[in-house]
């Protein structure tokens, strides 16, 4: 045992003893392995001879039995990163490195998530990964420290740029003494000194620049290439050639001399002009984050001891007593204890309407208090309120890589070396045949080269898309739970709402009373007598008599007869409430209103015989009544050409009756929850691309087999665990802007990569071929990546 290592590996999926014994016995055969599997624990304690076997194929035998292993992930912040090709390189060794199972690095946001496994390497080995690249890393910083860094980069950024415009101006004005025509301006010949044009380049090249040759090094050593990579050889080439011809022209002074200072230190200026706008406007892409994060309060006022404190919001524990006053925002989820008042849940539902709050209903952190005081109880604080989860789900979806990515990640990963090949050919075809012998020309051409084939477009065209499309939805109240989701979602052609809770209110209410002779004398005892009952069905016809205003009363005597109804006494009353059944027991003749029930039940109704004494004295009707929203959201779904289908366990007739009312023309009904998951399939296999609607614990099956699962926000929390879309505030009319929202959101990233390609695809010839100056090219390359940001954030305007 000594010469073994010990592991725990956590095991998802065990539902029996069944399964953590077959996992024992499975591992336990394995050539140098003792295991125990324990299912409360839910891990299995491993003991492994390293020399026959290792962690992952520990783990790969695992999840080969169908259970999950349980990871754990770490956000890094990463600095040093210019272009997609080192978000590539990074990526790509650590999700080479043994142990980790998936890692994203995300160039706009300059940060990468990882999954691994602890009993494989640590924190600090991945940290280590990633400088061993050359670039810096450290764990997800708070958002203060996140914030005060980022201003601090684009100050130093501005002030870089200050200096670097001030040296440059100069020989930027001596590019009028090159211009072929003469255009009335003076410019001295101590400007025109090639020493003069040294000292003023070479604190650009070697201080300003500095950064370029650290990343070029960076990506050399490790065998790849990056921008900095073109960036420093088209500088260098075209500093020290002049450098060159400065000694030339010193040893000979009757020598003109070929300089390019202005082209090196003009170049450097303008990437870094460049990439200032393209930090303050990425800055832009996070805005729906931060307008999250200001909605968060930042005071309570705690009741302790009987006394009233002001705390910061961090320092809520729960159980806390804490007293809300009318205008101050609930600091943290929990519920009412005393008082009454209304709550402005706009933020966190999309309702405007305030809703109505007394003891013993829930509040949500971060919503307004309207109008009275109360006490609360702190239930959930810190990063378990409602809306930290948000904010977690928007930062993890701006962070995460839509598929369409990796192909712009491929195509930077050998864009880089097929353009250094370029430049050297363009630069001998040039030197050999086009002015042969002549190093200027040839120069040039290759530096252009160079230079406008920065990938800087191409690296920045899905991240900034996604960081702005999940930061759009999540202010609509659509939370996207990461970019493939977002990418998915317009794919779609089929949508397969739930009903109850969905389409419908969940939440049955009385829609028909009919007394055949004194309403205000039956209905307290239908009321009273429904009283005693736990069905969903007598809650609505109870909450219908509070607020008719009717007086209960306690029924003396209470039966409920399963698929009948209900009998009681009260007030010395025989009273029966129910089916036809019901009344046929207690021969109750109900003919002559036999018809007006099937109408009732026609309508999606569920309806009931009310008698007292023997006597059939009404009828009373109760229905989940469908949402206001739902009708006009499914109708903007058809108009979007998708097919909308309706699941539910109810029977035929009540689901075609509420099918119709809101316009769905196909309906499944009477499925058994398990069997929801079924009808996903079914549709599938007609080759459709399936989005389940659904918001109960039993949907989470068919969330989980969707292409696409989408929890309504009201729902429960398994739902909208188990969903890849939740509709924050529960309305439909969510699910046709989510749709819009993702096809507008692909077709900005198509138009991103596009220019991204076309740009590069079309500057690279006219470089080659001479028709562009290095230092135009170096304009054409920072607008390119301004451009694809700006083409972003115009997603922030967009109607969905």
């Amino acid at each position: 045992m000594a010469d073994k290592k010990q592991m725990n590996v956590g095991v998802t999926g065990m539902t029996c003893s069944a399964c953590s014994t077959r996992i024992e016995k499975v591992l336990n055969k394995m050539d140098g392995v003792e295991a125990n599997v324990n299912l409360a624990m839910e891990k299995a304690n491993v003991h492994y001879d390293e020399s026959k076997v290792q962690p992952e194929d520990i783990q790969a035998r695992i999840e080969k039995l169908g259970y999950g292993v349980q990871k754990e992930r770490v956000e890094l912040d990463i600095q040093g990163m210019t272009c997609s090709a080192c978000s590539s390189r990074i990526q790509k060794v650590l999700s080479k490195t043994s142990g980790v199972s998936e890692a994203n690095i995300n160039l706009a946001t300059e940060a990468g998530v990882i999954e691994y496994d602890p009993n494989t390497l640590t924190v600090d080995d991945i940290i280590g990964k990633v400088e061993k690249l050359g670039y810096h890393a450290v764990t997800k910083q708070n958002r203060e420290e996140q914030k005060e860094q980022k201003e601090e980069e684009i100050k130093e950024k501005k002030r870089k740029l200050w200096i670097s415009a001030l040296l440059s101006f100069p020989l930027l004005y001596t590019m009028v003494g090159h211009l072929p025509w003469d255009i009335g301006l003076p410019v001295p010949m101590w400007l025109m000194n090639p020493w003069f044009q040294f000292l003023l380049a070479t604190p650009v090249q070697f201080y300003i620049g500095a950064q370029f040759y650290k990343g070029a090094y960076r990506a050399l050593s490790n065998k790849s290439a990056n921008m900095d990579v073109l960036v420093a050889l088209g500088t260098s080439a075209a500093y020290f050639y002049s450098l060159v011809e400065a000694i030339r022209w010193q040893l000979n002074p009757g020598v003109t001399p070929e300089l390019y200072f202005e082209t090196s230190a003009v170049l450097i200026t303008l990437i870094l002009v460049g990439k200032l706008i393209e930090a303050l406007a990425k800055g832009r892409t996070t805005a729906a984050l931060t307008k999250l994060l200001n909605l968060q309060a930042k005071e309570a006022t705690v009741i302790r001891d009987g006394k009233e404190e002001k705390v910061p919001v961090d320092d809520v524990q729960v159980g806390d007593e804490i007293l809300v006053k009318p205008g101050e925002k609930i600091p943290v989820d929990g519920s009412v204890i005393n008082g009454i008042t209304s709550v402005d849940e706009s933020m966190i539902t999309g309702e405007s309407i305030p809703v109505d709050k007394q003891a013993g209903e829930p509040v949500i952190g971060s919503t307004i208090n309207k109008n009275g005081t109360i006490t609360m109880k702190a239930e959930k604080v810190g990063k378990d309120t409602a809306l930290s989860g948000i904010v977690k789900i928007v930062e993890e979806a701006q962070g995460s890589k839509a598929p369409i990515q990796r192909t712009a990640d491929q195509i930077s990963g050998i864009f880089v070396p097929i353009v250094v090949g370029i430049a050297i050919l363009t630069f001998l075809v040039w030197f050999l045949i086009v002015s042969p012998g002549e190093w200027p020309p040839a120069l040039e051409a290759a530096i252009a080269v160079l230079v406008i084939a920065c990938p800087c477009a191409l690296g920045l065209a899905t991240p900034t898309s996604i960081m702005v499309g999940t930061g759009k939805g999540a202010e609509q109240g659509i939370l996207f739970k990461g970019g493939e989701y977002l990418e998915g979602t317009h794919r779609l052609t089929t949508i397969l709402l739930d009903k109850t809770g969905t389409v419908t209110k969940g939440k049955p209410e009385v829609t028909d009373f009919v007394a055949f002779d004194d309403e205000k004398a039956l209905l307290p005892l239908v009321v009273s007598a429904e009283k005693s009952s736990e069905h969903p069905l007598a809650e609505a016809i109870v909450q219908y008599g509070e607020e008719k205003g009717v007086t209960k009363t306690a029924a003396a005597e209470f039966e409920a007869i399963p698929g009948h109804g209900i009998k009681a006494v009260v007030d010395d009353e025989h009273v029966y409430i129910g089916t036809r059944k019901l009344m046929q027991r207690e021969n109750i003749d109900y003919g002559l209103y036999e018809e007006s029930l099937v109408t009732l039940e026609q309508q999606g109704k569920t309806a009931m015989f009310i008698a007292v004494g023997g006597e059939l004295r009404g009828y009373i009707a109760v229905a989940d009544t469908v949402k206001e929203t739902s009708k006009q959201a499914i109708e903007n779904l058809k108009a979007m050409n998708l097919n909308v289908y309706m699941v539910t366990g109810d029977n035929q007739r009540t689901a075609d009756a509420i099918a119709k009312q809101v316009g769905i023309d196909g309906v499944f009904a009477e499925v058994l929850p398990e069997q929801k998951a079924e009808k996903v399939k079914e549709l599938q296999k007609r080759g459709e691309k399936v989005a389940m609607v659904g918001d109960g614990i039993n949907d989470a099956p068919s969330l989980a087999t969707a292409d696409i699962g989408i929890a309504i926000g009201t729902g429960s929390d398994v739902a909208i665990e188990t969903a890849d879309i939740t509709l924050v505030g529960g309305d439909l009319a969510h699910l046709s802007q989510a749709i819009r929202l993702s096809r507008k959101t692909m077709s900005n990233i198509r138009q991103n990569l596009f220019w991204a390609l076309a740009y590069n695809s079309a500057g690279i010839p006219v470089a080659a071929l001479g028709l562009l100056a290095p230092w135009v090219a170096g304009a054409a390359m920072a607008f390119s990546s301004v451009s694809v940001v700006t083409n972003s954030l115009r997603l922030k305007r967009a109607k969905i």
